[in-house]
Formats: C-alpha cells, sequence, structure tokens
C-alpha cells in the first residue's frame, strides 16, 4: 500500500506512521524540515518500512503538482496553532492559509488521481465544532476545513473514495508544549493509533480519543446565551 503522509514530522503523524512502517508500507514523507524528516525516515525504516522524503513547504501551492499521485492512503496532519495574542492581518492569515486554504487546495488536486478504494483522512480538530475566545481564528481554520472535508467527501464517495475528518481534542504535542495538561489530555501514540483505525473503517467523522463525541455534544448543546458567559 503506498501512504502520502503530509506534515509527517507531527508527532500523530508519526505515530500512525510508525504503525505502517511495522506492516511494510511504501510512506511518501512530506514536511518543510529537512533534518527533522530525515530523522523520522530513518526511524521508519529500521521499522520495516519503504520510506521516500520530500522536503516541501506546504504552504506553497506552487509546489502541489509533485504531490499529485495515485496513492492509497493519503493523511495530512500539517497544521498551526497560532497564537490568539497575534491579531495582526498576516498573523490571521498564515493560521488560514495553513490550516485550510493550502489543505483544500491541495487535497483537491491529489483527490482526482486516487484510486477507487483510496481515503484521505485530515487532522481537523474538536476546536472546529464551536467558536471560543481562546482560539477563535485556530477553531475558524478548522470550522472550514471541516465543512471542506465534507464536500470533498460527498464529491469523491461517486469514485470509491472515502474522506475521514479526524477531530482530536488535547494531544500531548510540541504544539501543546505550552498549555497546562490536564485528565483531556491524550498521548501522540493513542491518537495515531486512532488514526489508522479511522482509516481502516468506514467511518467519516472520528473524534480522537472517542469520549469527545460526547463532550463535544454537550457543548454544541449550551444555548448562545450561556455559552458566551464562559471563558473556558
Amino acid at each position: 500500500m503506498k501512504i502520502l503522509v503530509l506534515g509527517a514530522t507531527s508527532a500523530i503523524a508519526q505515530a500512525a506512521a510508525r504503525l505502517w512502517a511495522a506492516r511494510g508500507e511504501e510512506l511518501l514523507l512530506v514536511a518543510r524540515n529537512g533534518d527533522r524528516l530525515s530523522a523520522v525516515a530513518g526511524d521508519l525504516r529500521t521499522r520495516g518500512g519503504t520510506v521516500e522524503t520530500l522536503v516541501q513547504d506546504l504552504d506553497d501551492a506552487s509546489l502541489y503538482g509533485r504531490l499529485v499521485r495515485p496513492f492509497d492512503r493519503v493523511l495530512l496532519a500539517h497544521g498551526v496553532l497560532g497564537d490568539p495574542a497575534e491579531v495582526e492581518p498576516a498573523a490571521i492569515e498564515r493560521v488560514l492559509r495553513t490550516n485550510l486554504i493550502g489543505p483544500a487546495q491541495l487535497l483537491t488536486l491529489i483527490g482526482e488521481q486516487l484510486p477507487p478504494g483510496a481515503c484521505i483522512a485530515a487532522l481537523s480538530s474538536v476546536a472546529g465544532d464551536r467558536g471560543r475566545a481562546k482560539n477563535g481564528i485556530y477553531g475558524a481554520s478548522k470550522a472550514g476545513l471541516d465543512a471542506f472535508l465534507s464536500a470533498l467527501r460527498q464529491k469523491l464517495i461517486r469514485r470509491g473514495v472515502r474522506v475521514v475528518t479526524l477531530k482530536p481534542g488535547f494531544v500531548d504535542t510540541p504544539m501543546t508544549a505550552a498549555l497546562p495538561k490536564t485528565p483531556l489530555f491524550a498521548s501522540a501514540e493513542s491518537v495515531g493509533r486512532g488514526v489508522v483505525r479511522a482509516m481502516e473503517s468506514g467511518a467519516d467523522v472520528v473524534y480522537l480519543p472517542g469520549y469527545w463525541r460526547i463532550v463535544m455534544f454537550l457543548i454544541r448543546s449550551l444555548p448562545e446565551r450561556i455559552f458566551k458567559k464562559l471563558s473556558f
């Protein structure tokens, strides 16, 4: 099986890739940091995977054509949290470009070349379920990604290609290193296992870990008059 991993140096992507490597799958890893990418690739080769790498800035749409190939599985794990305190237009645009605009452009192109039976999965977030003041731009970017993936799913299912929306909650990764850890945090390894399971199942939208489906149902159910007074 040929698998494309976008944002391959992220902790969740690495955890999923280790499982695929142990199965002897063929992996193409894409990330912007060449040194980190080489280290990840070396680790995966020792686990049994056939690994190629491509150093590429996934914010650069001019290079997307290099990734348009007939893969069996595509995992998009590329994203940024951003700084909620940054309100300059350029900072906001960077988050939207990385989390929404780039993925929408890239997955649209890749989806056209995937064979029947293929699967695209993209890491969104529970933050996209309801906008919160503490991460408004990040949440908006993930809400937009959710809507795009829903549309792509409807489009590609006619060709037998599945699209899975992955919605992790708090995950203990370098991206969340500055956040205080609570019992709701999951390890990257457990979420990586969930990613692989989700891509093998028939699910369309998967919360990781699964308890987030209940948590977010409750949060979405709060009346706006109450929700706007909360500070979590």
